[in-house]
């Protein structure tokens, strides 16, 4: 069931749990992590960076096409969308979300840009994320840590003025691999300073990968309810395909392994994140836009 992003979230927010938001790269990994959804009755959001694939409408139409039929519900976003273009090409392309990523920017022109999206996006029923603070990446990650964590008087200002549906945090995680030796260190009273100040908006956490699952599991249960995950499936494919008889089967096995290494991966961060059995009922809204709005069970 293809689902806006806000009716997901809303509905983690208000049931404590977050949702797995892993970034899809083909059809074939955006059809084992349907299936991964649909095994553990858990909503989905399926994210999608520009630049991943040679063609956003070709991969856009196929991911709302596998979200229509799904048992589960599922939101398609655009991932981390640093050109007005690019994001009005994915709405153009059917996705129920973007994320417009100003973070790098200074506070006010953050505001003015991703205000200006939200005016386009939620004339049509489309769901907007944005970041404040900036989450880093992890190959500088003594550097990128305490860059710019979010400010939680910022976080007030900025979706008081700009009404986004969700936000991305910048809590001490980082987007990409760790090096040896390194973990992230989650700075959790920032995180439930900014919940208690926004209780009622959903709160995003960026570059997950490699943070311990216990710490995983205590921000889903203090607000954060949307998860990108990108780099362990990743390592989850390779792992598959490393553990698979490739020689036996010959290298017609290549892609079944590589699929069912993603999908073994995401199926872990999805009982990690507390949102298995959590998919809930959705009813037409009978909009042009073909999308649905929930109605929980």
């Amino acid at each position: 069931m293809l689902v806006s992003m806000k009716e997901i979230l809303e509905h983690a927010n208000k049931n404590s749990y977050a949702v797995a938001a892993p970034n899809v790269v083909t059809e074939l990994d955006t059809r084992a992590f349907i299936e991964a959804a649909e095994e553990l009755n858990a909503p989905l959001i399926l994210d999608f960076a520009y630049g991943m694939h040679p063609d956003i409408h070709f991969l856009g139409k196929i991911c709302t096409m596998l979200a229509e039929q799904s048992s589960v519900p599922i939101a398609v976003n655009f991932d981390h969308g640093a050109d007005k273009k690019y994001i009005l090409e994915a709405i153009q392309s059917g996705f129920t979300s973007v994320m417009v990523d100003r973070s790098s920017l200074p506070f006010e022109d953050n505001v003015r840009e991703v205000k200006e999206i939200v005016d386009i996006a939620h004339n049509i029923g489309i769901s907007v994320e944005a970041e404040l603070g900036h989450v880093g990446q992890a190959n500088n990650y003594e550097n990128d840590r305490n860059a710019a964590l979010t400010s939680v008087e910022e976080a007030k200002e900025f979706v008081k003025r700009t009404d986004v549906d969700c936000l991305a945090v910048a809590i001490g995680t980082a987007h990409g691999a760790y090096p040896k030796g390194f973990k992230p260190e989650i700075d959790f009273k920032r995180l439930k300073e900014i919940k208690d100040a926004l209780p009622d908006l959903p709160l995003v956490l960026h570059g997950s990968s490699g943070t311990d699952l216990d710490s995983l599991r205590k921000v889903c249960s203090m607000g954060i309810n949307k998860v990108n995950i990108a780099n362990d499936v990743c390592r989850g494919a390779v792992d598959g395909l490393k553990n698979a008889d490739l020689e036996g089967s010959g290298a017609y096995d290549v892609y079944r392994a590589a699929r069912e290494g993603a999908k073994k991966v995401l199926m872990e961060m999805i009982e990690v994140y507390g949102s298995v059995n959590k998919a809930f009922d959705v009813k037409p809204k009978g909009l042009c836009t073909g999308m649905t709005s929930m109605e929980e069970k």
